[in-house]
């Protein structure tokens, strides 16, 4: 589940399913894509920061609920949180708590600001488990970390917060007690009264052209893998290694 609140004139959405590292579930997808819609026109706040609760941002998709399912529709969902993000009109910064995997850290690559605290981590799992990246991070992660992404995505990498920072995937680490205090200040010194952030975001973030491209290679990556049957597979193993 997620939770949306309101400080300082900024939207806090809050993943909320810390039983589950905040794994994200199909609905939770699609109440990630329409609370950031929700928010994202300046009308009610200055700006969104997206955080979770407990050990974890989120553990990505809820493996458990995809197995079996179809592929598309999953990799679909995550498509259109991050056009969610690039469609708003107001900062969006993360606060990644803890640790970040798969599509959940794919997400928020299009983010304006990633914040995190020591216990922060990226995972990008997606590889050596047979599935195929999405969220446009086929563009948006060479965009962060240059020539290193095939390396990040082949190795199935996991980072430490000190790793991701010096990557490029976090812009600065905070003490855990002031993360989110921190993004919402950052939020906050970005739309004080006067200030052209509107304009500076549509100047400088992905442009939605490039991005719907790369959802469209993304798609036909993960029919793909999912047609040569190592997705379900992978996705299987997974969820057999839990219990």
């Amino acid at each position: 589940m997620i939770e949306v609140t309101e400080r300082d004139e900024v939207a806090l959405i809050t993943l909320a399913r810390p039983e589950k590292l905040n794994a994200l579930t199909a609905a939770m997808r699609r109440e990630l894509a329409a609370a950031v819609r929700g928010h994202g026109d300046g009308k009610s706040v200055k700006g969104i920061v997206v955080t979770g609760t407990g050990r974890a941002f989120s553990a990505g998709e809820d493996l458990r609920e995809a197995a079996g399912k179809s592929l598309l529709k999953e990799v679909e969902l995550f498509h259109d949180m991050t056009r969610a993000v690039l469609e708003t009109r107001v900062p969006v910064v993360a606060a990644i708590n803890g640790i970040a995997v798969g599509g959940a850290a794919e997400w928020t690559l299009c983010f304006d600001s990633r914040i995190g605290a020591p216990a922060s981590e990226y995972f990008f799992p997606e590889n050596h488990i047979g599935l195929s990246i999405s969220n446009a991070s086929s563009y948006l992660l060479p965009r962060l970390v240059g020539a290193r992404a095939i390396r990040l995505v082949l190795d199935s990498a996991r980072l430490s917060a000190e790793q991701s920072l010096a990557a490029g995937l976090l812009d600065e680490i905070t003490e855990q007690e002031t993360l989110v205090e921190t993004a919402i200040a950052r939020v906050r010194h970005w739309s004080r009264p006067g200030t052209a952030t509107d304009v500076h975001l549509s100047l400088l973030r992905p442009p939605l052209t490039e991005v719907e491209r790369a959802f469209s290679i993304e798609t036909e990556a993960a029919k793909h893998v999912e047609e040569i049957g190592i997705a379900q597979a992978g996705m299987r193993r997974f969820v057999d290694a839990r219990g």
